[in-house]
């Protein structure tokens, strides 16, 4: 050999040393993948249709028959028994519901309806009133007018009382008895209601104005009621004494005026006949409330 001519380089023996880098990443992909297997949830019926496509693939003609298909969550675990499957509850809410603007427009409309006929029937009233007692009403003895929803026929103490005496003149029954005519064909409420000027009056029979006020009242409901066709439970009798003058209590002409029984024919107002269309619609609300149910499916 020529001495001149390159030597050849002298391999290392045992295996390349990139043997060692690949075998660990070989080793690393099975450890993950082994991983992967362990947390992987078991589907037996899938296993099954696994191992089956298997048997086909690789041509293995050996049937084993299983006694019972294989259960659990991982194929790794060495002692496992089948779990109980809980799907997520679904909360389902069915409910009716009622068309709120539709129903306010109705009570909207109600209430002018009721307010529309309870006007018509207040100035009905009032002309009959009128009719009834026009000698009184020219002679001054008598007043007549409608206020929103009640009728006042206003009493004058000229011609029905004596000065501070509580007692009916006789002639002044018939002039009631009118009025009771029409009260019977009336509805609603009636509210008697006496006053007085503001000169104080102490006497054996009436102590104060009160007395005096709600004495002459009581006289008028007494005479109303005495034919027996009215219930008294349609009378409310009040006395105001001299706290609510028509006029000032400043001259003999205003303090006449101020002495005084009022019958007020009492109509059941919009607000009350509104109060009950609301009342309907709430009850009518809770028993759509009542079929409102919650449903939780599985």
């Amino acid at each position: 050999m020529n001495e001149d001519s390159p030597r050849p380089k002298k391999q290392d023996e045992g295996l390349p040393a990139y043997m060692g880098t690949f075998a660990d990443l070989m080793s690393l992909l099975m450890c993950f993948f082994v991983l992967l297997l362990s947390f992987a949830e078991m589907d037996a019926l899938k296993y099954k249709m696994v191992v089956k496509s298997l048997d086909n693939a690789f041509g293995v003609q050996r049937e084993v028959i299983a006694d019972a298909v294989p259960v659990g969550t991982s194929i790794i675990a060495q002692e496992y028994s089948p779990g109980e499957p809980k799907p997520t509850p679904l909360k389902v809410v069915r409910q009716e519901t009622i068309d709120d603007t539709r129903e306010k427009i109705k009570v909207t409309m109600d209430e002018e309806e009721v307010a529309r006929q309870q006007a018509q029937e207040i100035a009905e009233e009032t002309q009959k009133f009128r009719e009834a007692l026009d000698e009184e009403i020219k002679e001054g003895l008598i007043e007549v007018e409608s206020q929103f929803s009640r009728i006042v026929i206003r009493i004058r103490e000229n011609g029905s009382f004596p000065s501070g005496d509580a007692r009916l003149n006789p002639g002044f029954k018939p002039i009631l008895r009118k009025i009771h005519d029409v009260l019977v064909g009336t509805g609603g409420q009636i509210a008697v209601a006496g006053h007085t000027d503001d000169v104080p009056i102490n006497t054996p029979r009436y102590r104060s104005n009160w007395e005096l006020s709600t004495s002459r009242a009581t006289s008028v409901v007494h005479e109303l009621l005495e034919p027996g066709d009215m219930k008294p439970e349609r009378f409310v009798l009040e006395g105001y004494a001299d706290t609510k003058p028509l006029v000032p209590n400043n001259s003999p002409e205003n303090r006449a005026i101020n002495r005084r029984v009022e019958i007020i024919v009492l109509k059941s107002p919009v607000e009350e006949s509104l109060t009950r269309s609301i009342d309907e619609l709430i009850n009518e609300h809770d028993a759509v409330d009542g079929s409102v149910s919650t449903i939780i499916e599985r």
